[in-house]
């Protein structure tokens, strides 16, 4: 079968970084035409750069970057540099990049990439969705050119950066809304699941294991990362959020999931961002989105650690 076509919008971050190794990785699988950047854990000078960077490093600077929004849709910008650092990479050296910034803009490239497309493409949104929302607004055309988006983003109960909301949403909420109302093939990747996938000290040991540059830079990074949230939910390792969204893609049967009603609240200052989700669609609330509800932890690992070892 050929290679998916996939757009991968993110904001890089640590596990937007694991998330983009596994895709560059499986190249017979996944045929990322570019990746787009938005500002969330880190501002957008900082997310576009770190892309270029992890091109770099994976040997994929065939595959172009673009930034994109700076700030969400009304929201003032919020930022998750306490679970990140300063840099949204911290705990690892990356390389300088090479490849320069495309000149054109990351909403732009969208339009035009989903409005010319003879098959269908496939988005990966691994951050705030500002870039794809603002494409929807210029451009609702472009609907008809996505064959599916996969979100990491939501949760069907408690959220991390509020009791309410998960971080990606709740960084701009109305974007979030604008791509849930857009009649789009939506797959929601919520913290449920990706609080089932942890980086234990042996799925850790297993990466290190790989010993080339991109295998060093993952587990410097994830040695580094996500400690408190592990300390605040009592898990055994960092939950790897972002590279469930590229595991789906690559191996649907690691996850199990069910048709959702999915709304997104932009009105309640308390709950601003929650995903609220219906898992009993009817006739007043009928599904729009795709809800994933299990992962098994095992296999995705191992997916990420046969896949990184080729890059």
């Amino acid at each position: 079968m050929a290679a998916q076509p996939l757009i991968i919008d993110c904001d890089p971050g640590v596990d937007d970084a694991i998330a983009l190794f596994l895709a560059l990785a499986s190249t017979e699988d996944l045929d990322v035409l570019g990746i787009t950047t938005v500002a969330g854990n880190v501002p957008l000078p900082l997310t576009q750069y770190n892309a270029r960077r992890i091109v770099h490093l994976a040997g994929r600077t065939d595959v172009p970057v673009f930034a994109g929004c700076p700030r969400p849709m009304l929201c003032p910008p919020v930022t998750a540099e306490h679970v990140h650092g300063t840099t949204g990479l911290d705990g690892a050296i990356l390389p300088e990049p090479t490849a320069p910034l495309q000149a054109q803009h990351a909403v732009a490239f969208l339009i035009n990439q989903l409005t010319q497309a003879s098959t269908p493409i496939t988005l990966a949104t691994l951050g705030p969705l500002t870039n794809l929302a603002v494409a929807l607004v210029q451009c609702p055309d472009i609907a008809q050119g996505i064959n599916r988006v996969v979100m990491m983003g939501g949760a069907m109960g408690l959220g991390n950066v509020t009791p309410s909301a998960e971080f990606n949403l709740y960084a701009d909420p109305h974007a979030a809304r604008v791509v849930v109302e857009a009649g789009l093939d939506l797959t929601m990747v919520g913290l449920e699941v990706t609080h089932q996938v942890v980086t234990t000290p042996e799925r850790l040991a297993a990466l290190a294991a790989i010993d080339t540059p991109v295998g060093r830079v993952a587990t410097d990074l994830l040695r580094h990362y996500g400690q408190l949230d592990a300390d605040r939910y009592g898990l055994a390792g960092s939950p790897l959020h972002d590279p469930c969204v590229i595991a789906y893609l690559l191996q649907p049967d690691l996850f199990t999931g069910r048709p959702i009603h999915l709304a997104i609240e932009t009105d309640s200052p308390l709950c601003l961002g929650r995903t609220v989700v219906n898992p009993y669609p009817n006739a007043d609330q009928p599904a729009n989105a795709t809800g994933l509800e299990t992962a098994a932890a095992d296999g995705i690992y191992q997916l990420l650690t046969e896949r990184l070892a080729k890059l």
